[in-house]
């Protein structure tokens, strides 16, 4: 596991976009983990899958990834865990009716 991985501006801009584009067609909200594959030969790449739920345990990519960014697992949790409290607050706030 390479983090991070060895590319240029351009093709981390490229993913990102992708990744953007893709929670947006599904329209997710919260976290996700977003599986990118790239062809060798051609440089293209391919969104393989989301993870609804990617691993967290101390060995899995997600908090790794994290990490490398600069933020460590406790802080990591607890801001997923204030995301949490936002989007049901958010839900509390929203009435639906069946009319």
């Amino acid at each position: 596991m390479l983090i991070p991985a060895r590319l240029d501006h351009t093709q981390v801009r490229q993913i990102q976009e992708m990744a953007i584009r893709a929670f947006q067609s599904v329209e997710c909200s919260d976290w996700r983990g977003w599986d990118f594959l790239m062809d060798p030969v051609t440089g293209h790449f391919y969104l393989n899958e989301v993870n609804t739920l990617p691993g967290f345990t101390a060995i899995s990519m997600y908090p790794k990834l994290w990490a490398a960014t600069g933020i460590e697992y406790p802080v990591l949790i607890d801001r997923l865990i204030q995301l949490a409290l936002e989007r049901h607050a958010d839900k509390k706030r929203n009435q639906y009716s069946k009319d």
